[in-house]
């Protein structure tokens, strides 16, 4: 019997909880993956683009109300988490400050995490938000998986000139980054995505069934 579609594990997703403090997050046991991006970049899109659940992460055409830490299980032990985006949220300095204190928090102190799925839109892709965050990840040696979201904006030649630059900016950097274009409106990436995913979560798809190594 072959071996299922990568992208099929995703489609188990379900919410879990959500946090507003690190004590309210899931055990810190098994293995998660943070997606993390500034308010528009369309990092709740690209969740649901991935687990095929339109309905899963909260989107809105107001960027910034990822407020809390959002967890969804694909098996136990295994999780994706929604970061608060950052950015362009249109909320009092106080609750970025607090947001951002408890991003840093979470990527600073959480054994569970495995690898940062960090979504830059194609358009205005390294603002100095995502180079702190590749920053961050450089110095906490965790692995980082780009996205180039909303390539659907751009026309092929363009997503290739945008793709190539950031490439080039990232060859700059002696740290585990990998990078590909993405469109949720589309759906396109979602394959090269969650095969990436299924590494760093270290799932093994056997004949329509999983094996979670990570934390084993």
């Amino acid at each position: 019997m072959s071996n299922p579609p990568p992208a099929s594990y995703f489609e188990k997703a379900v919410y879990a909880t959500s946090a507003a403090s690190l004590k309210q997050c899931p055990g810190d046991t098994g293995a998660e993956i943070a997606f993390a991006g500034r308010s528009n970049a369309g990092k709740s899109s690209a969740l649901n683009a991935l687990t095929r659940n339109s309905r899963l992460a909260r989107t809105s055409k107001t960027p910034g109300r990822t407020q809390l830490l959002n967890f969804f299980e694909l098996e136990p032990g295994i999780r994706l988490v929604d970061l608060p985006g950052y950015g362009f949220a249109r909320v009092p300095d106080s609750v970025k400050e607090q947001w951002q204190k408890l991003i840093d928090q979470y990527l600073r102190q959480r054994q569970s995490l495995r690898g940062l799925v960090l979504v830059m839109d194609i358009r205005h892709p390294l603002s100095d938000f995502d180079c702190m965050m590749l920053d961050w990840a450089s110095a906490c040696e965790m692995p980082v998986h780009i996205l180039l979201s909303k390539a659907d904006k751009l026309k092929k030649m363009a997503q290739g000139k945008q793709l190539d630059l950031v490439k080039h900016a990232l060859a700059k950097r002696q740290q585990n980054v990998s990078v590909q274009t993405f469109s949720a409106l589309k759906a396109t990436g979602v394959t090269p995505l969650a095969d990436r995913l299924l590494e760093l979560l270290e799932v093994v798809l056997i004949s329509g069934q999983s094996q979670a190594l990570a934390g084993k």
